[in-house]
């Protein structure tokens, strides 16, 4: 059998999420600590988020997981090296089997507004939104297989939207931004092929997280999820967070490079 995400018999095991502090990072690394996995995590807070944070950190420990987070800008270069040097001396030898990346900083505003008092978005603006919820990812990636910190047959998930393919109200630098990031999942799913790692966008279902509080109209986006959903209501972190921890299980080793939709239906429904 293929090696998988589970890792060696009697290994440990260890799930990186990059946006840990809330929403689906928070669910996930919940959902893989009762797994049994350790969790290494990368938060961007101030003071109130921090407490969510301790309370996070509190809650795996508890379950009897180690858990390790660092508090800096996962788009950064020198940051990111600096973490995935911390990482490695905590890992001690060991390696990450599952990545999450569900960076959610970006710029939500018009690229033509709708009146001459809002400005247009910058081109700041909109490489900032690509760099962070897009590139970063491939940079990770990268620096993380340089290491030898990214363990053969491991697992890496991405979150995207529906607005990948969407146009929503000034939603255009962060939809250019999953649109690049589904494209980089399909690049790297060739890439990672010869190191038996998987990659895969998840696109979930309208789910009330922080960065859904940010979006203009949000409170119209959920009233429409719910109308459209099978289900009649909204998706919920941690709706995604089992999915992705049913995902990492060995027989998924043929599952890679695609967009997988945990939505209870809701993006077919008219």
């Amino acid at each position: 059998m293929n090696e998988s995400a589970a890792g060696p018999p009697g290994a440990a095991r260890w799930v990186l999420v990059l946006g840990v502090s809330s929403g689906f990072g928070a669910a996930t690394a919940r959902a893989f600590a009762r797994e049994g996995f350790d969790v290494l995590g990368v938060h961007l807070d101030r003071k109130q988020g921090l407490e969510a944070v301790g309370a996070l950190l509190g809650e795996i420990e508890a379950m009897g997981r180690k858990a390790h987070f660092i508090n800096k800008n996962a788009a950064d270069d020198t940051a990111r090296e600096e973490m995935i040097h911390e990482f490695s001396r905590v890992l001690d030898g060991g390696q990450i089997h599952v990545v999450l990346h569900t960076l959610a900083f970006g710029s939500l505003v018009y690229y033509v507004p709708p009146t001459s008092q809002e400005k247009a978005a910058s081109r700041k603006q909109i490489e900032m939104t690509l760099d962070v919820m897009a590139n970063s990812l491939v940079y990770w990636v990268q620096s993380l297989l340089q290491r030898e910190l990214l363990a053969q047959g491991g697992r890496v998930y991405a979150m995207t939207s529906s607005g990948s393919h969407t146009a929503w109200e000034s939603y255009g630098p962060v939809s250019a931004a999953k649109a690049a990031l589904e494209a980089h999942i399909r690049q790297l799913c060739m890439e990672l092929a010869p190191h038996r790692i998987t990659i895969n966008a998840v696109l979930a279902g309208v789910t009330k997280t922080p960065a859904l509080a940010k979006i203009p109209g949000h409170d119209r986006l959920e009233a429409k999820a719910v109308s459209k959903n099978p289900h009649h209501r909204l998706t919920r972190p941690e709706d995604v967070a089992s999915c992705l921890v049913e995902l990492s299980r060995p027989g998924t080793y043929w599952m890679t490079g695609n967009v997988i939709r945990v939505d209870g239906g809701e993006d077919f429904c008219a």
